[in-house]
């Protein structure tokens, strides 16, 4: 491929054409001349951009055997060969506000060009017909900055170039609209002038077009959370992605207060409260047609009301145990706990370690009709019609405890306590699980022996826990390289040592790195994927608990009948090539 190939004269001022695109590519040895030439000979003229028509042939590519020549990849193809710069259109990384006022939208449009980036000396403009450039000159005379012009897919630019223009006029409308007025309560700094706070409408058009904006940008990117955060004179929307939060876009305040109201008000939560804590749900539907559920919380902050949205995909309720990271030989131990007619199995990690997704997959599984499955949440995650789930409810006494002295009398067989927190809770577990029922719950503890250690605190006597307790389960989540652009690389002797140390495991010949590509945002890593740590309740363990034994025995002892622990656990999932060191060192505690 071609990379220091100059623009030619004859080039200048002249839109991109198909034969020329074609020849260019049997040159490079893209695509043969036979192919290419019985496609130029059927093809039709249209209005379609020349990368487009090529990319809708689905051809691989002879040079790279395999590679879909698809627009993307022909667009950077391209931008190479004719020694231009390229640059991929990601909306997170666009400031709306800004590029919107450096050209009219019309004028964009019948250009077919697109503000992308904009310092103080100059401004970078995207296009897909890099051979139309008269406009440059005026444009840098009337603008006064220099136009860095880069090449961009023509599909990226038709998607986006409205995009940034309605929203930044819709952001444009909420904040005229809002000039000088207060919405709700504000940071403590402006609470002299809450008298003169009105209840303003938050149906208003521009509004509704930002919170749509807003959904559908974070079910494109695959969000799992969006976060509203009001700061002293701006409100800043961030994204959490694989895990790590991105900044969005800034919003003026009164639009990031409003953008909270409307949200409040499709999760019928009380829009004039704003002291205290709220929670909320949205059920929508995504562009794809999908129903998504969203959880809603909001928290009284200096600057004003923070909005979180966990975005709950019903596609998780789905998921095998495979697709959720269990191996062949944990998948049969976690078959085998919940197989059983009465017990207590515990699924334990910190928050956002993934414990909802197993509970969930695990007893959408369990769901038939023969039986009754019974829930007690707090609050109730996403809505199952397999399930009868119950929601806590503190300001009317009901608690985890009583929601399960409630289910008791609802002839269930399995039940699910989304938590147990205190010494009722568990005192309730333990009775269910005693009087033939199946119970599965979640504890906050840093690996599975804690777990027992932590009952114990709760004040849960031996003879209790050996009589109900299947097994413990401890899990993290780790993100997983992007399939698209991992490479093979070697591992240290350090570096496998700090991972599996003091086991002794062997060291992996090779295992996969991360490198950065436009599927994973550059980060090298796309989804995530779970690291378990299973402990079987066995007859030695309960003789070791009914001795008193401390955690370090119980973990001993643990270890001693198979159980592997979580770095380990990664350490496999590196081997396998599914993620990196730093990701299981980052999320799993250290090895005894």
């Amino acid at each position: 491929m071609s990379k220091d190939i100059p623009f030619t004269p004859q080039l200048v001022e002249a839109k991109l054409t198909l034969g020329q695109l074609l020849s260019w590519l049997i040159q490079d040895g893209m695509v043969t001349p036979a192919d290419a030439q019985l496609f130029a000979k059927n093809r039709k003229a249209d209005s379609l951009h020349p990368l487009v028509v090529i990319a809708e042939q689905k051809w691989r590519s002879q040079l790279m055997p395999g590679k879909l020549l698809g627009v993307e990849f022909l667009t950077e193809w391209l931008a190479i060969r004719i020694g231009m710069p390229y640059f991929h259109i990601d909306p997170l990384q666009l400031n709306f506000g800004s590029i919107a006022n450096i050209i009219s939208k019309s004028y964009a449009e019948r250009l077919k060009i697109m503000p992308v980036k904009l310092s103080d000396k100059e401004v970078t403009i995207a296009t897909a017909e890099p051979f139309l450039t008269d406009w440059v000159a005026e444009l840098e005379r009337i603008l006064n900055l220099k136009i860095r012009l880069v090449l961009a897919s023509p599909l990226d630019i038709n998607h986006y170039l409205p995009e940034i223009y309605n929203l930044a006029n819709s952001v444009q409308l909420a904040s005229r609209a809002r000039s000088g007025q207060a919405v709700g309560v504000q940071n403590f700094e402006q609470l002299v002038e809450l008298g003169k706070n009105k209840n303003l409408d938050a149906n208003e058009q521009h509004i509704v077009t930002l919170v749509d904006w807003l959904f559908k940008y974070a079910f494109e990117q695959r969000a799992s959370d969006i976060h509203l955060e009001p700061r002293r004179d701006i409100g800043i929307v961030r994204f959490r992605i694989d895990g790590v939060l991105h900044q969005v876009y800034q919003l003026p305040s009164s639009v990031n207060n409003a953008i909270t109201n409307r949200i409040k008000l499709l999760g019928r939560m009380d829009m004039v409260e704003k002291r205290r804590p709220q929670d909320g749900r949205i059920k929508t539907v995504s562009a794809e047609g999908d129903e998504i559920e969203l959880r809603l919380s909001t928290m009284p902050t200096a600057f004003g009301e923070k909005l979180v949205m966990r975005i709950f995909d019903p596609e998780i309720l789905v998921k095998n145990f495979t697709d959720l990271g269990f191996s062949r030989e944990q998948t049969a131990l976690w078959r085998g706990w919940t197989s059983q007619p009465n017990g207590i199995i515990l699924v334990t990690g910190p928050t956002g370690s993934g414990k909802t997704t197993t509970l969930y997959s695990t007893l959408k599984q369990l769901a038939t009709p023969e039986v009754n499955v019974c829930t007690v949440e707090d609050p109730i995650e996403m809505i199952e019609p397999a399930f009868n789930q119950m929601q806590v409810q503190h300001n009317i006494g009901l608690s985890f405890a009583n929601g399960v002295r409630t289910l008791l009398r609802q002839d269930p067989d399995i039940i699910m306590v989304g938590e147990i927190r205190d010494t009722e809770t568990a005192e309730m577990a333990i009775q269910a699980a005693l009087t033939g029922h199946l119970v599965l719950s979640s504890l906050h503890t840093n690996d599975a022996p804690s777990a027992i250690m932590r009952l114990h605190e709760l004040g849960v006597p031996s003879y209790l826990l050996n009589s109900t307790l299947l097994g413990v389960m401890a899990q993290r989540l780790v993100r997983t390289l992007c399939p698209h652009c991992k490479t093979k690389g070697k591992i240290s002797e350090a570096d496998w040592q700090e991972l599996v140390s003091p086991w002794k495991a062997a060291m992996p010949a090779e295992i996969s790195m991360a490198t950065g590509c436009l599927e994973c945002r550059m980060t090298g890593y796309r989804g995530r994927t779970g690291i378990y740590e299973m402990l079987p309740f066995s007859a030695q363990m309960q003789r070791l608990v009914a001795q008193g034994a401390d955690l370090s025995g119980i973990r001993a002892q643990a270890q001693q009948e198979g159980m592997k622990p979580l770095r380990l656990s990664g350490a496999e999932k590196v081997a396998a090539g599914l993620t990196t060191p730093e990701e299981v060192i980052k999320v799993a505690p250290p090895l005894d």
